[in-house]
């Protein structure tokens, strides 16, 4: 066999990777760049592989850095299936099509337009977990990886393999587990050569309850009648916030009247998906859900449209905004932030990774002065940070995800920082004793003997 990496390979956005066999050849991810402009630049180089030759296309889930670049299959003459489970499905379309509707608003240049998307989903085909599915020389299965709702590991077999390579594994992005809404991330059993993320790889979450987090900021801006920021991605983490809130309202440890105001259409249009597939939720998901408490409870509100957006600029009232997008590069949140960051009783939350080069990150590092859309804003708000809503594993889960997977032969980080990916090569060869570790480069190209 051999593998191409098209991307991730050291970076955490542009996941993709070429899998190809004596007689077939599978595309696993085709994600976007995401972050400065050196990183994003990507997106628009030629690709680097025959799209014609590829036998099907496997994606591990719906986020952007992993199925954002999907249409541009269509214009380079691929017309094969691409597998996914059917909750990725439903959320890739929407990411997709969301993806052409912010290109077109902002006038910016756009990769592949509607038709494309259309074409591309046609192509779509869903698989569930633990199902063989067969693809040329190749059987293929996926596993719950626990990060978003239908995300998987993928474990694929070479039946014709004659040398003692013969399985290899692509982590996707693995779950920070127990997961918040979905069943525990799923381990491997076996494997000889390992695809693995390693986003977290240099860290660990803090030792923080989430909910107590959220509470105390939601109580603080209740105090002082202020506002409390939330940027978030629209898949998974805006529905985790939604559920951890709904249950402080109920408990009474934030006040029923105060507003929670989800503006980010893509994230409600997510959150409906999320509620037709009640058996990918863990236990406890599952028992809000038949209560009818899933995502729903008093003062939440969601915005319509722009213009009620802008509107909420004009209340004085404490509040909480939960909008998009997650790294402050884009959305709703820019526009809040320019009105609320210079005020000292805004309060920001950050509750995800936050990429190099992104608003998000400079806020974390603790600028005082930012600039947005050309504009010098001045920082006052209080800035907080909380890993423990993250939905990547960190480095401790990370090792025991790698660790319960016997006969590891040679092993890829990608999907990492640099330093993220060295530090944890170091961490597993200290403990895991696996040696043959590379950190490739993008495009980089191997043998796997």
């Amino acid at each position: 066999m051999k593998i191409k990496f098209l991307g991730a390979s050291g970076t955490v956005t542009g996941s993709s990777y070429v899998l190809e066999s004596k007689n077939t050849s599978i595309l696993i991810d085709l994600g976007m760049f995401q972050g400065p402009q050196e990183i994003e630049i990507h997106n628009y180089e030629p690709f680097e592989y025959d799209a014609k030759k590829l036998t099907a296309v496997i994606l591990t889930h719906a986020h952007l850095d992993h199925c954002g670049r999907l249409p541009i299959l269509n214009r380079m003459g691929f017309k094969g299936n691409i597998y996914m489970t059917p909750p990725t499905k439903e959320l890739t379309e929407l990411t997709l099509l969301d993806t052409v509707k912010i290109a077109k608003e902002e006038q910016s240049q756009s990769l592949y337009d509607l038709n494309d998307v259309l074409s591309t989903s046609k192509n779509f085909v869903t698989v569930n977990y633990h199902q063989d599915l067969h693809i040329g020389d190749l059987l293929v299965k996926f596993y719950d990886a626990g990060h978003i709702l239908g995300s998987a590991s993928i474990e694929i077999l070479d039946k014709t393999a004659v040398n003692d390579i013969k399985k290899i594994v692509f982590s996707g992005d693995i779950g920070n587990y127990p997961a918040f809404l979905e069943e525990k991330t799923e381990f491997v059993n076996s494997a000889d050569v390992v695809v693995m993320e390693s986003t977290y790889g240099d860290r660990l979450h803090p030792d923080e309850n989430p909910s107590e987090a959220i509470q105390n900021e939601i109580n603080a801006i209740e105090q002082s009648g202020g506002t409390l920021l939330i940027p978030t991605f629209s898949l998974d983490r805006a529905q985790g916030l939604l559920h951890l809130i709904g249950h402080l309202k109920r408990g009474s440890k934030i006040l029923k009247q105060t507003p929670i105001i989800l503006d980010s259409p893509m994230a409600e249009k997510a959150t409906k998906i999320y509620v037709d597939y009640p058996k990918f939720f863990n236990d406890h998901i599952e028992n809000d859900y038949k209560r009818g408490e899933l995502f729903d409870f008093e003062g939440l509100e969601v915005t319509k449209n722009w213009k009620e957006s802008q509107r909420i600029h004009k209340r004085s009232e404490a509040k909480v905004i939960i909008a998009g997008s997650g790294m402050m590069v884009g959305g709703r949140i820019v526009g809040h932030a320019m009105h609320y960051l210079p005020m000292a009783t805004t309060r920001l939350m950050i509750v995800g990774y936050q990429g190099d080069g992104t608003l998000g990150r400079e806020l974390l590092n603790g600028a005082k002065t930012v600039f947005i859309n050309n504009q010098r804003i001045e920082v006052k708000a209080v800035v907080s940070n909380s890993q423990a809503m993250s939905s990547h594993a960190d480095q401790k889960q990370l090792l025991e995800w790698l660790k319960n997977i016997q006969g590891v032969k040679k092993l890829f980080l990608t999907h990492g920082d640099d330093e993220a990916r060295v530090k944890f090569a170091e961490i597993i060869k200290n403990n895991l004793r696996i040696n043959d570790i590379t950190l490739p480069t993008l495009n980089q190209e191997f043998d796997i003997m």
